[in-house]
């Protein structure tokens, strides 16, 4: 059963918080910020309103998410730190004396059964297009376009190599503190199973348990609960392992990441206005329509878009001529000549400068075929694997059993497009073309503050969840950080 309404937290050391958290604590300019009541207009309908006993309170749940996300703690460890952090149990609007906190597995619970079915990255961006409204922010009218990739939780690898992981950061932070417990650990193992794994691991975190003297470092006791939590969590990684939704994507030709694309509209004043997220091997151009439509729902009139080569494709070129918008992209000549049919099939990846077929498949060579001073149109051709094509499950009507080769040709034409070439050409273009940086910044923000750089959780919707809260961190900073300003 849902509760609606908070409760008023009654305690006679409620004025502590006036003495222990400062007027510009983060965590404090949060709470007057933002009214947090539209969390529970959103996951109503997840809840039963007669059956059942009183649920915790999802406003708190929602905040304790904000927490493990800003301070990257363990559900674990964000437990315990409450119990003792006074700028926590403040947030979360506990009494300063409170020590009976949640169980760490109701935060699984919650994220897995009540943001079901909520479409909380949209909502959440739009939650702080309305606080920047009401405090008189702008947004202006650039939207700056990118997409920036984020590592699946397994990243083709298995749950054994994820223990190992951790486990070793364990042994590095301990042996740090004394060298001597590298006689007290079981030596390396070489090529194990998944039981001798997770034997391993537990006989690593015995051996830290035993040691009292380390229970006073905290670096030691995060990183022992990161392991124990992983752990904890074989059995439902077991069942999510191979991560469905993640694709493979590639950065550059040689350089390729299995995962996840979150695609970001952001204003110069490096406010996020906007964000989709795709599996790792769609292209880039395809989500400008959309980043452009929920910028402009959040309150933005887009008058002007900065982006890359990926979004230079014709479709977008006349999306931006009917919307009169200035598109400053760089033309690519490949993406100038390409036919609605093919399209649905075939993507230019412009980071590896070849085609990926509808599969994912990057293709592994090209070669351009025609006179170049002919008056005949010269043709670029790119091949694919042919062993990736014979086994692969989308080969009807794309590969013909028995074929030796399996390629994509497109026409090479002079660029239609003069006005957008000519524009390309103009100081303005140029000058603007400039300030793309505020993106890539934004996207290194959002990898190295806030750990986006991989997935915590498995699937496209754990990818949302993680995506969402991200960037409502970073959407709420950068707003008090403008009005401090």
């Amino acid at each position: 059963m849902l509760k609606t309404q908070q409760e008023i937290t009654l305690s006679n050391y409620n004025e502590l918080y006036d003495i222990l958290i400062e007027e510009d604590h983060e965590l404090r300019k949060i709470n007057d910020l933002v009214d947090f009541g539209f969390v529970i207009d959103a996951i109503k309908h997840n809840y039963d309103e007669s059956l059942g006993r009183i649920s915790e309170d999802p406003i708190v749940l929602f905040k304790y998410l904000l927490l493990k996300n800003m301070y990257k703690l363990s559900d674990r460890d964000l437990i315990k730190r409450t119990k003792t952090d006074m700028a926590f149990k403040y947030f979360l609007g506990y009494a300063p004396e409170a020590v009976n906190m949640i169980h760490p597995t109701t935060l699984t619970k919650f994220r897995r059964l009540r943001l079901k079915d909520v479409n909380l990255l949209n909502l959440l961006i739009s939650e702080t297009a309305k606080i920047a409204t009401s405090n008189g922010l702008s947004f202006g009218n650039t939207l700056i376009l990118d997409a920036t990739h984020t590592q699946s939780k397994y990243n083709h690898t298995s749950v054994e190599q994820l223990l190992l992981e951790r486990a070793k950061k364990l042994r590095k932070e301990v042996y740090s503190i004394d060298e001597n417990m590298k006689e007290k650990f079981p030596k390396k193992l070489v090529n194990p199973s998944l039981e001798e794994v997770i034997t391993y691991c537990e006989t690593i975190i015995d051996s830290v348990a035993q040691e009292e003297r380390l229970h006073f470092q905290q670096s030691i006791i995060q990183k022992l609960n990161y392991l124990q939590e992983a752990i904890d969590d074989t059995e439902e990684a077991l069942k999510e392992r191979t991560d469905p939704d993640a694709k493979v994507g590639h950065k550059s030709k040689e350089d390729s990441f299995f995962g996840y694309k979150t695609h970001l509209g952001v204003t110069e004043n490096r406010f996020i206005a906007s964000a989709t997220q795709t599996s790792g091997e769609k292209g880039d151009g395809k989500e400008l329509e959309s980043l452009v439509k929920q910028a402009e729902s959040n309150g933005m009139k887009v008058e002007e878009i900065l982006a890359d080569t990926a979004y230079s494709g014709k479709d977008n070129l006349l999306f931006c001529k009917d919307e009169q918008i200035k598109l400053i992209s760089k033309l690519h000549p490949i993406l100038l000549e390409h036919s609605s049919k093919k399209e649905s099939k075939y993507t230019f990846n412009k980071d590896a400068g070849m085609f990926v077929c509808e599969a994912g498949h990057l293709a592994i060579r090209k070669a351009r075929q025609g006179k170049k001073c002919s008056e005949k149109n010269q043709m670029m051709v790119y091949y694919f694997d042919i062993e990736k094509c014979k086994i692969c499950s989308k080969k009807s009507g794309c590969y013909k059993d028995g074929a030796k080769s399996k390629s994509y040709s497109l026409t090479i034409k002079k660029p239609e497009q003069e006005e957008q070439r000519a524009f390309q050409e103009t100081d303005y273009f140029k000058k603007r073309y400039r300030q793309r940086y505020i993106v890539e910044a934004k996207n290194s923000e959002l990898k190295n503050r806030y750990g986006y750089d991989r997935a915590l959780l498995s699937g496209l919707f754990g990818m949302q969840l993680q995506g969402a809260v991200t960037i409502f961190n970073a959407n709420v900073k950068r707003i008090m950080t403008m009005i401090r300003q």
